[in-house]
């Protein structure tokens, strides 16, 4: 009998044990406001932004300062870190694929469901509130590592694209980033010239109409942040392509400021920003729409070209099956990929 008690009491302090160090392991979401100066705009954008912060593990109990990885959502999301994220986050610290850090990802969701993470003179300078305000922010009110050394610049599909622009202006904020699927990389495929997305687009007149539908929904919201014209409603921004019929006429002055954009066309004239990063990956998955292997495939040609070493990786899956998850992208590389490049403490 006094075996059977022995054995019960150490089963039980071993399932305390366990039930403690899974309390202690986990990280915690904070969420804050940001009333934004650099969002001051005429197209009806609200300029008070929700930011969500992890904390890591044992935070509040601890003087240690942390690294950021600010991470930027796709197209139609928001700041918001869900449970499977959170869950990933608290993984990869438990398992040590990365030291503690802080993650921060801010709201850039607009009338037209995505800022596109540009300054626009009509919806405001979304550039300068993630690589000024909200990095301004996080280092006032957390204990962070308050250098570009422990900065990291991250993104899926529009945030892909954003963090590696970003990124790419701004080598005096970040030292590292990790683009997954961005989006908008160049002129090819479902958004190329002679597509069905411009086309498509023409036909829509009204928001209500817009709202149905994806690839033209992208198309206004990119030229709202690119080409916008305050004097061309329902959507108030022009395109580069038109077409009468099937013939396509080419707006130069649009097509110009639409290529100032995309970092294909980008590259050459900030080489030498590039060239400041630790680190930059990009990645794509096989099955995805057909411009992503091709967009991302053209950008690493390009960096290749120009001297700038970066790590290029297809896997195997589509846009979003891999990202979030166990056997996910952001688990199993990108948090590795900062935690080999970033500066902890």
């Amino acid at each position: 009998m006094k075996k059977y008690s022995i054995l019960f009491w150490v089963s039980t302090c071993l399932l305390f044990s366990e039930a403690l160090f899974a309390q202690i392991k986990e990280g915690k979401i904070v969420i804050v406001k940001i009333d934004s100066k650099a969002l001051q705009n005429t197209g009806g954008e609200h300029t008070t932004r929700s930011v969500s912060v992890y904390l890591p593990p044992n935070y509040e109990a601890s003087n240690l300062k942390y690294p950021v990885i600010y991470y930027l959502h796709g197209f139609m999301g928001k700041d918001l870190i869900n449970n499977q994220m959170k869950g990933i986050l608290d993984e990869a610290i438990a398992r040590q694929k990365i030291r503690p850090f802080i993650f921060v990802q801010a709201d850039h969701y607009t009338l037209f469901e995505g800022s596109f993470y540009s300054n626009s003179t009509f919806t405001g300078n979304w550039e300068d509130f993630q690589a000024e305000e909200v990095v301004k922010y996080i280092d006032q009110n957390f204990r962070t590592i308050a250098q570009r050394e422990s900065r990291g610049i991250a993104g899926h599909s529009m945030g892909g694209y954003g963090a590696f622009k970003i990124g790419m202006l701004h080598p005096e904020v970040y030292n590292s980033i990790y683009a997954l699927s961005p989006g908008l990389v160049a002129m090819v495929k479902e958004f190329g010239p002679n597509s069905n997305s411009f086309k498509e687009v023409q036909k829509v007149k009204t928001v209500e109409e817009l709202k149905k539908t994806y690839y033209p929904k992208v198309l206004v919201a990119t030229g709202r942040a690119w080409s916008p014209n305050p004097n061309k409603p329902p959507f108030f921004c022009d395109f580069p392509f038109e077409y009468e019929g099937d013939k396509m006429t080419i707006n130069q002055s649009v097509l110009e400021k639409w290529e100032s954009n995309m970092p294909f066309y980008m590259v050459e004239k900030y080489a030498d920003n590039l060239r400041k990063m630790s680190a930059i990956k990009l990645d794509w998955g096989r099955n995805d729409s057909p411009r992503f292997p091709v967009q991302i495939g053209m950008l690493s040609q390009r960096l290749e070209n120009l001297g700038i070493n970066h790590f290029a990786e297809e896997y195997i899956g589509d846009h979003g099956n891999k990202i979030w998850t166990n056997d996910g992208r952001v688990l199993n590389e990108l948090l590795p990929f900062f935690n080999d490049y970033l500066k902890f403490q």
